[in-house]
């Protein structure tokens, strides 16, 4: 698995204990008002919305807060936010892309620009590394929903593109087109997923050590401080060892 993903994991169990998790709900719900402005508040009639629902829920977001979200969308008061996507390299060429939500262009790009530079990156144009990287719909199954091969026959019926399975879970990958789908059809066979969203999965990584590993790590946390940046992604591989030493 990908240095990224195992941070990601890491960060995400941490984020559920700290001050993280306030941030991290705040940007889900952005997310939720943002796909019920664009389309309909109905979660069955909207499969963005249905999936910013389902991925709030995996991350313990309370239903009022959820609710709320919804219900800001429809008001003639909801913020307009533009999505906007950055990319660039960070320390030992690695390849970042960084997706905002933000209601002043202006703002968050030098604020990312900025974050690039103190962390030894530079941001690039838009289209500069996104050709290293595929849009992909990633669903993720804690190790209780099934041994790798039942995990497998499942993810095979419901449409599914590739399954990794380890001790810790299953990480099951589709289509971006096609997240919404099989994410129904696996619901319907496995339970309930613990991460249900798109992803840009990286062709090819980038092999860190323990220095190259904290830069980036320091780089990465930097932007997705940052309260318009809503996800951040990285084409490293970070080793068993090393991660020990994070």
């Amino acid at each position: 698995m990908a240095g990224h993903s195992k941070w990601a994991n890491i960060q995400h169990r941490k984020g559920r204990q700290d001050a993280a998790r306030s941030k991290l709900f705040s940007k889900l719900s952005k997310e939720i008002t943002v796909a019920a402005k664009m389309g309909d508040p109905d979660p069955e009639k909207n499969p963005r919305l249905r999936l910013a629902v389902k991925e709030a829920k995996s991350n313990s977001v309370p239903k009022d807060v959820i609710e709320r979200a919804i219900k800001k969308s429809q008001g003639g008061d909801a913020e307009n936010y533009d999505e906007i996507r950055y990319e660039g390299y960070g320390p030992n060429g690695v390849a970042v892309i960084v997706e905002a939500m933000t209601d002043n262009k202006n703002r968050t790009a030098s604020n990312v620009r900025s974050t690039f530079s103190k962390n030894g990156g530079n941001l690039g144009e838009t289209g500069s590394v996104g050709f290293m990287f595929d849009r992909k719909g990633e669903i993720t199954y804690t190790a209780e929903a099934g041994d790798a091969d039942t995990v497998m026959m499942a993810a095979i019926e419901a449409g599914a593109e590739d399954v990794e399975s380890t001790e810790e879970g299953h990480t099951i990958y589709t289509e971006g087109t096609d997240l919404n789908e099989v994410s129904n059809a696996l619901e319907a066979e496995l339970g309930e997923s613990e991460s249900t969203k798109l992803i840009w999965k990286p062709q090819t990584t980038t092999e860190l050590d323990l220095e190259g590993a904290q830069k980036l790590m320091k780089l990465i946390e930097a932007l997705e401080d940052d309260d318009d940046v809503q996800t951040v992604t990285a084409n490293f591989e970070i080793s068993d060892e090393i991660m020990e030493q994070l």
